[in-house]
């Protein structure tokens, strides 16, 4: 099959096959043309492939799991779960980064909530000693 058939079929754009290919997550032969074409076996490795980024992992990560597809094996098997719990811990540690940040802001506007109620009805802004707006 084509590229636009390929895309057809899984979702993805042709503009993310491609990447795929550059990224030597997807292979294909090519037509004297150099038109791209696939087996009905990339079908089923363009959704894995999908599934990967849609759990966060990098192209570069999903390589490193492709041996366990392309010659599974024990060993290849212990690698890829090895390298899912380091991004699982990586996506983890960002996750708590996330909700440290949300809670600085949630900070900030408890202290400007709380500044509002100490303004005069109908004030718009407040500066302070250089003239700079606060937040009102």
């Amino acid at each position: 099959m084509r590229i636009g058939e390929l895309a057809a079929v899984t979702g993805a754009s042709v503009r993310s096959l491609r990447y795929y290919e550059e990224q030597r997550l997807l292979t294909s032969s090519r037509s004297p043309s150099g038109q791209r074409h696939y087996t009905h076996a990339e079908v089923e490795r363009v959704h894995f492939i999908q599934r990967l980024y849609a759990a966060g992992l990098s192209s570069r990560t999903i390589m490193k799991l492709l041996p366990c597809v392309d010659a599974p094996s024990e060993e290849a098997s212990d690698a890829a779960m090895e390298r899912m719990e380091q991004e699982r811990e990586r996506l983890s540690a960002h996750i708590e980064d996330l909700r440290s940040t949300r809670d600085a802001l949630d900070a900030l506007m408890a202290v400007n909530r709380a500044h509002r109620s100490t303004l005069r009805p109908g004030a718009r802004s407040v500066r302070d000693k250089d003239g700079a707006g606060l937040l009102s």
